[in-house]
C-alpha cells in the first residue's frame, strides 16, 4: 500500500475508532434513560438524573454527527484513492 494512502488510512481508523467509542458511550447512557416518568415529590431525585442523562446524551450528539461525516468522507476519500492506485497499477 503506497504512503499517501497509507498515513490518510491510519487516521481515518483513528477518527473511526473515536467515534466507536462514543456511540457506545452514547447507548450506555441512553440504556439507562426511562421512556415514561410518573412524578411526585419523592421522585424528584430520578428526575433530576434523567434530567443529567438528557444533558450528557444532547452534549455527545454534535460530536457524534461530526465524526460520523468525517469518518463516511473519509472512507469515500480512501476507496477513491486506493481505486486510483488500483488503476495506476494496470499495465
Amino acid at each position: 500500500m503506497p504512503p499517501y494512502v497509507l498515513y490518510p488510512g491510519i487516521a481515518w481508523a483513528v477518527l473511526t475508532a473515536v467515534l466507536i467509542i462514543l456511540l457506545i458511550y452514547r447507548s450506555t447512557l441512553t440504556m439507562q434513560e426511562d421512556e415514561q416518568l410518573f412524578l411526585d415529590d419523592s421522585a424528584s431525585q430520578m428526575a433530576a438524573e434523567q434530567r443529567e442523562l438528557v444533558a450528557k446524551v444532547n452534549k455527545i450528539n454534535p460530536f457524534v454527527k461530526i465524526l460520523g461525516a468525517t469518518s463516511g468522507v473519509g472512507f469515500l476519500l480512501l476507496a477513491g484513492m486506493m481505486i486510483y492506485s488500483g488503476l495506476n497499477q494496470v499495465q
